[in-house]
């Protein structure tokens, strides 16, 4: 038995990383009731609790959201679960937890030195000279600045975009890369970089995301 835990908390942490070897994202809390006979979701939720307070695991209020922190529970899985937060057109995207719409597995390469990074579902068809269409997801690295010609989420008074950014002497150009839309400036007072796109996602049948 791993030290300081009760022979429950071993077999919940056990089940936790076959399941994440073997699916690339944690169970929720029924699927560790049920595999483990834990007649209730508060009967799991006590060992959880009780897990996370021996830094075994942290997790948050959304679903699927258990990260295993004990190097001898890894499971090395291929996936890692990203926050799905919303759409970039009008509006902030908002990064607290309770406006998080889902967890979306991606490939643990394409985020693997990334801290915090989440995505935002891309809506019109301006930068469809980047193979970004309607509906995409894009993998977004947090970071407040940004180099010239970089692909960016930012925020313009309260409307976000992806685009290319130029920086023209005092003012930043945003560059879209389809012909039918033209560049323009903006107030860099008024602009703010929410970070840089360094992948994308896309469900041709519209059903995963």
């Amino acid at each position: 038995m791993a030290k300081g835990l009760t022979q429950r908390q071993e077999q919940i942490l056990r089940f936790m990383q076959e399941y994440v070897k073997d699916e690339g994202y944690p169970p929720s809390i029924r699927e560790i009731g049920d595999r483990l006979s834990i007649s209730s979701l508060r009967g799991v939720t006590v060992h959880l609790d009780a897990l996370q307070r021996k830094g075994y695991i942290e997790r948050s209020n959304t679903p699927r959201s258990i990260k295993i922190l004990h190097p001898e529970f890894q499971a090395g899985a291929k996936v890692k679960l990203l926050p799905l937060l919303g759409s970039i057109a009008a509006g902030a995207p908002a990064l607290a937890e309770s406006h998080v719409e889902a967890l979306v597995a991606v490939p643990s390469e394409m985020v693997r030195t990334i801290e915090n990074a989440f995505l935002l579902r891309v809506r019109g068809d301006s930068m469809s000279g980047e193979g970004i269409n309607p509906r995409d997801l894009v993998v977004v690295r947090p970071q407040e600045t940004a180099n010239h010609g970089d692909l960016v989420a930012v925020l313009v008074d309260d409307e976000a975009t992806v685009k290319r950014i130029h920086f023209v002497g005092d003012t930043i150009r945003l560059v879209p890369s389809n012909p039918a839309y033209e560049p323009f400036e903006v107030d860099p007072e008024q602009t703010r970089i929410i970070g840089r796109i360094v992948g994308l996602m896309r469900d041709y049948e519209g059903m995963a995301f």
